[in-house]
């Protein structure tokens, strides 16, 4: 059995959320009175944690490894053209995806997997709904929202119906995957009319009260093709 060690734990109104990170032995050494004691240390994978207590929590499809507890499972139906990683080609046609809920008293564990993770809380005030990443979404309290935002000023995207990403709205907490540790991902918050401009591969999720263009970096045909897209958000 795989041992675990916590990385980051958020308690909300009924859920609390923890990420793990699984360890495997190193080394084996004998003390002086003949114990035996065992080094560890991380070994690349990751879970996430997620104990109920009267509360509720969605889960991607194919995340759930096991469970502990009184707690009920089912399948809840997103809003209409929301999607999940797993669900993307749904999304693309209009149909509706579906998340995993569970509810009740006790603990849900996450498969292991070599990616990171970052918990996050969301007000549920107008203007706090997050865009995320397409590869973002992994859970969330079930007092939240996943849906779809499109951006309507920017044709041709998809099929000319313009880009289509997740959108968590409500209140609560959540987590997310990202491909570094969170101690490596940068806040940067915007005022007095600023403008960010940032590759769309280095975005995790930002707020949908922003404007976004996407555009080339540099204006031109010859530039453009070597220095590629960037988003501008406003």
């Amino acid at each position: 059995m795989s041992h675990m060690q916590l990385v980051q734990e958020n308690r909300g109104d009924g859920i609390t959320f923890r990420i793990h990170a699984l360890t495997r032995v190193t080394r084996f050494s004998h003390g002086q009175d003949g114990s035996l004691s065992e080094t560890r240390e991380m070994d690349g994978r990751f879970t996430v944690e997620a104990e109920l207590q009267g509360s509720g929590v969605l889960i991607e499809p194919g995340a759930f490894q096991y469970s502990v507890g009184h707690l009920q499972a089912g399948v809840q139906q997103q809003q209409e053209g929301g999607f999940l990683r797993r669900a993307m080609n749904a999304a693309g046609t209009g149909e509706s995806a579906f998340a995993t809920r569970f509810t009740g008293q006790g603990r849900i564990f996450s498969e292991p997997v070599r990616r990171h993770f970052i918990i996050a809380e969301s007000s549920g005030d107008p203007g706090d709904e997050m865009i995320l990443d397409d590869h973002a979404f992994y859970m969330a309290q079930d007092t939240m929202r996943l849906g779809t935002h499109t951006h309507t000023n920017i044709s041709g995207a998809l099929s000319g119906n313009g880009l289509r990403q997740p959108k968590l709205s409500g209140r609560g907490l959540f987590v997310v995957e990202s491909p570094v540790p969170v101690s490596e991902v940068e806040v940067i918050e915007l005022s007095g009319g600023q403008t960010l401009t940032v590759d769309g591969d280095m975005m995790l999720m930002y707020s949908a009260s922003l404007n976004v263009q996407l555009q080339p970096l540099v204006r031109g045909l010859r530039n453009a093709s070597r220095t590629g897209e960037a988003w501008s958000l406003c």
